[in-house]
């Protein structure tokens, strides 16, 4: 039990910092002002695609890990932290160019592209060895709902949030990297 709990945490860790890339993204998104049924289809496309996308990667991870054994559990860890890294330093970049249309296609593109760094983060928990359906069902909770909470803040607060949410997101996953290559 003390296990599964620990592991709760850190997948909910994990699955919060993500979504915070998701949150950042949206909140810029909220400034267009959009309907609520479109935050509602937003939020549940983005939250699918942080479902697939993780569990592809876990997937892989596993077939990773089975082939070459306790060197994959490293390659996980150092996935995390160049993912942190990466967030960290692309959330200080001033790219008014992220937006896409959130309607049909454009919604589509938008939450593969928002959901690219779960299937990073999958493949390492897959590596690892993490509960597939625990993992999944948190990167799709907390993605889903950090993404309402983005577009409504967003309609309220403008943009000054963005760049520290993705920040902290960044630095959650590069914590969790640094634990993963350190706890073998």
């Amino acid at each position: 039990m003390k296990m599964f709990i620990g592991e709760l945490v850190t997948l909910s860790m994990m699955a919060f910092a993500l979504g915070m890339d998701a949150f950042s993204v949206a909140l810029g998104m909220g400034l267009f002002r959009l309907q609520l049924k479109q935050i509602f289809y937003i939020g549940i496309m983005i939250g699918l695609f942080h479902i697939i996308m993780p569990f592809l990667g876990m997937f892989l991870g596993r077939f990773l890990s089975y082939q070459f054994g306790s060197i994959a559990s490293y390659i996980g860890g150092a996935l995390l932290l160049l993912l942190g890294i990466q967030m960290i330093v692309t959330s200080f970049k001033k790219e008014s160019d992220r937006f896409v249309s959130p309607m049909g296609i454009g919604l589509i593109f938008f939450a593969f592209s928002v959901s690219l760094d779960s299937f990073s983060v999958g493949l390492s928990l897959g590596i690892y060895g993490a509960r597939t359906l625990l993992t999944i069902l948190l990167f799709g909770f907390f993605s889903t709902v950090l993404t309402w909470m983005g577009l409504m803040l967003g309609r309220h607060f403008q943009q000054w949030l963005g760049a520290y949410s993705e920040a902290l997101g960044g630095s959650i996953l590069l914590a969790l990297g640094l634990k993963l290559l350190f706890s073998f």
